[in-house]
Parts: C-alpha cells; structure tokens; sequence
C-alpha cells in the first residue's frame, strides 16, 4: 500500500473531516513537505553522479578505475534513495533508510581514504574528500534524508496510534 497522502499539517479540509471521524486517516509521507526538495536533491545528485561516472568510465576508466567505480556506485544508490524517498511506502522507505546508509559509510570511508591516501584517488569521485567536489552535499545529504525518514515515521506511529484510539 502506499503512503501518499499529506502529513497531518498539510492536510486542509481533509485533516478537519478526519478528525471528526468522517475520513480515513491520513500517513505522513517521505516525500511531501520537505521531503519533496529532499528528492529533488536526491534527483539532481543522481543526475549528476550518473553522467560524471558514465563519462568517467567510457573516457578515462584506465587513469583511475576504483574512483570511477565508486562514482557509478554512488549513482546508483542516489538513484535508489530518490525513488524510496519519492514512493513512501513502507518497503521502499526501507530500501531508501539502507541506501542512505550506505551512502553515509561511503562517504565517510572513501573520504577518509581519499584524504590519506591520495595516491588512490588521483581523479576525483562524488565522495572524495567527503563531497568537497559537490560543495559537501554528499556528506550532509544522507544526514539530512535520515533525521527525515526517522521523523515521517515517527509522525506515522503517532497518526496510527490516534487512528487506533478512535
């Protein structure tokens, strides 16, 4: 099933009939509110490390094949991390919570490596020296998209808790 109606403060008309019982009730949802320009964040990532790394990888995969790599990966899970965010139903919330952690180790990893070792990353990636490339979007952006998931579903419980009490 899935979870696209308003948060309870986006709801208008529809939150006064359901409060007096007269509507079903209404789900906070990942990608309404805030959580829209979370996905268009999300989007526009995956947009960008998307042609970085097919570029990368059809032009110059022989000057740096583990950074250009790591730049298809980080795609794919922007990717992934847009359209559970976007969706909002319980499974694909799931998949975009896995995904952002991912994401958040990858960055905090490949960052490290790439500050230490230097050597290993002699072409940039999306999380290089922790997204410094991307203005430190990808480090923030999965902290961001968490604390986000962490409160929908909060706001959740608490709407199926009033919804049950009734």
């Amino acid at each position: 099933m899935s979870e696209t109606t308003p948060t309870p403060d986006d709801r208008g008309a529809a939150g006064a009939a359901d409060a007096a019982g007269g509507a079903e009730a209404v789900r906070p949802h990942t990608g309404h509110g805030f959580g829209r320009l979370l996905v268009a964040v999300y989007g526009l990532l995956a947009l960008a490390a998307t042609g970085r790394s097919i570029l990368q990888i059809t032009e110059y995969f022989d000057r740096a094949p583990v950074p250009f790599l790591l730049s298809a990966v980080a795609a794919l899970i922007y990717l992934v991390a847009t359209i559970g965010l976007a969706r909002g139903d319980r499974t694909s919330v799931r998949l975009a919570t896995v995904a952002l952690s991912i994401e958040l180790v990858g960055v905090l990893v490949v960052g490290t490596w790439s500050v230490v070792d230097k050597a290993a990353f002699p072409e940039k990636t999306v999380w290089s020296h922790f997204g410094a490339g991307y203005g430190y979007v990808p480090l923030l952006l999965p902290i961001v998209g968490l604390w986000w998931i962490r409160r929908t579903a909060r706001a959740t419980a608490a709407t199926e808790a009033a919804t049950t009490r009734r």
